[in-house]
């Protein structure tokens, strides 16, 4: 029968603790793995019309996934995204600063998987795609964390260089049919253009101000010689 020494024991003991500690290592270092998948065929900068695929994993056990927004990066306008694939039934709409997928529960477990296609990638090493994801019973999985360690990252596609000689192409109207949304009457009258500012003014190039305070000065220089032609005849009599 072998006898097994002190040391023997405390060797054990330690090797035993190593482990445990390299395994609680293992599980908590590193980022968050990403819950919401984003790849691309055409995965470089300043591609033209690329297909990029989402991969939405199901984290409910009792409800299927019904929505996913994704908001877009700077360089990609919703009017240069249109839909690709997605589960049936669902439907693709643009908005002012994303996209959204929408239409009849997954089945209660399964990944939804659908596919948008940009006009042109930015010029970028990687993109971002803010997502929200939104299940039957009104759950709502937030995957915006910037952060490479954070709890609910957003999903991120790698992209390589871009080509020799490609260009960024010009935006798309917006889905209202202009470039940029309409100013608000506050906004206009806080960025007016050059040209609109100079009609303000008259034809000597003096805007409506300057006049009404010309005209003021006046008034005050006139009223106070008035004041003084009468205190001197005051002081003469």
């Amino acid at each position: 029968m072998l006898r097994v020494t002190n040391k023997q024991r405390t060797a054990r003991r330690l090797t035993l603790l190593t482990g445990a500690a390299a395994a609680m290592l293992f599980l908590t270092a590193g980022p968050a793995a990403a819950h919401v998948e984003v790849e691309s065929e055409r995965a470089q900068a300043l591609a033209l019309n690329a297909e990029i695929k989402f991969e939405a994993e199901s984290e409910s056990d009792t409800a299927g996934i019904t929505k996913i927004r994704v908001v877009l990066l700077e360089g990609i306008t919703p009017a240069d995204v249109t839909y690709g694939e997605g589960p049936k039934g669902w439907k693709f709409t643009a908005g002012d600063d994303g996209c959204t997928v929408v239409g009849p529960a997954v089945k209660t477990g399964e990944n939804a998987e659908y596919s948008v296609v940009a006009k042109q990638l930015p010029d970028a090493r990687e993109l971002a795609f803010k997502t929200l994801q939104t299940y039957s019973d009104g759950r709502t999985d937030r995957w915006i964390e910037l952060s490479e360690n954070g709890e609910n990252p957003a999903p991120v596609l790698k992209l390589k260089a871009a080509a020799p000689g490609d260009k960024p192409a010009s935006p798309s109207a917006d889905a209202t049919g202009s470039a940029s949304p309409s100013p608000t009457a506050n906004e206009t009258t806080a960025t007016a253009s050059p040209a609109a500012k100079a009609d303000d003014k008259d034809d000597d190039g003096l805007s409506a101000d300057a006049w009404a305070g010309i005209g003021l000065a006046v008034v005050i220089v006139a009223g106070g010689a008035v004041y003084l032609v009468r205190r001197r005849g005051a002081a003469s009599t």
